[in-house]
């Protein structure tokens, strides 16, 4: 269907054709609060089923498996749950009231659409607020605490709509997905179900491959709620390196300072990122990979020294992984409208898929910058 949003011409990239460009806006209108990812996680594994074989588990990570009897792994990672909210009261007059899943931005809440996930259906809402004519001087001038916004499913009493939706019932954005100007694309919930895409995609790739290493590509979840899901699938792993596919800030915008954040831009490729969660050995292999091959690709060190992302929870595994963070420029993260570059994707595709053909090459690969001391 993604027809009726074509703006790009798709013979621009190396890896990504009208089959993934499909999915990709199927895994972006399914729905996928944190600890609710059953519908995003189906949509992930029927797609990848077709060329790897897959699973999944009790807190809904979806897998993706190349060669599941070799002793060295490799793990791709991207999350596939999105923030949202959680029904916490209904009042006499059929408001719904609800709490922040995850790291809602409250400035662009109200006015919202939203869907309420409730057990047998799908409820269509808004998020409403006293008009602008009635609020105070300081009530216009900032963001709205949630106990001051409501949701209104069209219900007249209490009654009504608790016949609709319960306490407890999981909210969504609505569905939103667009592409727009030559090579970029809007949508709620990029982050991360961009990095559940390239995860896939580079799966698709590889199974063409004659691999020895083994391939895990894992759309994790719950990680908007603590990374929990990356903490459980790969102690279940237990791979030797791992790949993290998350969006990161695009400092392309006004108003936002390349001194105090860095400089990333949209459109200008892969973002390898440089910070302690990432190994030194393996950054230093995408950069040479990214070199000789032609790959397009930013260096951007963290705001932070660790931490923020799946990442540093699959270092941390076990005995420990040689982890690397790769991130995809991401516009107005947290808000209903993230926008990314499909450029960026591509790129990051590439240099994932020949990253892992040159370690698949060594067969066991040695990532430990220190060991020769």
């Amino acid at each position: 269907m993604w027809r009726k949003f074509k703006t790009m011409n798709l013979s621009d990239y190396k890896n990504i054709d009208e089959s993934s460009i499909g999915f990709l806006e199927n895994l972006l209108s399914s729905y996928s609060p944190s600890g609710y990812e059953m519908e995003a996680a189906h949509c992930w594994m029927d797609y990848v089923h077709q060329f790897a074989a897959v699973e999944s588990d009790v807190l809904c990570n979806s897998y993706g498996v190349i060669n599941p009897d070799a002793d060295f792994k490799v793990m791709l990672c991207g999350h596939i749950d999105e923030i949202g909210f959680q029904v916490m009261h209904i009042d006499d007059n059929g408001f719904i009231y609800v709490r922040k899943h995850g790291g809602i931005d409250l400035l662009t809440v109200p006015g919202t659409e939203v869907v309420i996930l409730s057990r047998d259906n799908k409820v269509r809402g808004v998020i409403g607020k006293k008009p602008i004519h009635l609020q105070t001087a300081d009530e216009r001038v900032k963001a709205l605490e949630l106990d001051k916004l409501w949701i209104d499913i069209g219900a007249e009493s209490a009654e009504e709509a608790k016949e609709m939706v319960q306490v407890g019932d999981p909210v969504a954005v609505v569905s939103n997905v667009s592409f727009i100007g030559k090579h970029r694309i809007s949508s709620k919930g990029l982050d991360d179900k961009i990095g559940a895409f390239i995860v896939a995609e580079v799966i698709r790739r590889l199974s063409k491959e004659d691999l020895k290493i083994g391939v895990y590509g894992v759309a994790s979840s719950q990680e908007e709620v603590g990374c929990r899901g990356a903490v459980t699938s790969a102690y279940k792993i237990n791979p030797q390196v791992g790949f993290a596919l998350d969006v990161g800030f695009a400092t392309d915008v006004p108003d936002c300072s390349a001194i105090k954040y860095g400089t990333c831009k949209l459109g200008d490729g892969a973002v390898i990122r440089h910070c302690a969660d990432n190994n030194v050995a393996l950054v230093h292999l995408l950069q040479d990979t990214a070199i000789e091959k032609g790959i397009t690709y930013q260096n951007v060190t963290n705001s932070s020294a660790t931490g923020g992302t799946d990442t540093c929870k699959i270092q941390l595994t076990r005995e420990g992984v040689a982890t690397a963070l790769i991130s995809i420029p991401n516009r107005y993260m947290h808000t209903p409208v993230e926008v990314c570059d499909l450029r960026d994707v591509d790129a990051i595709i590439s240099l994932l898929v020949e990253t892992i053909k040159k370690i698949d090459e060594n067969e066991i690969f040695d990532f430990i910058p220190c060991h020769n001391y």
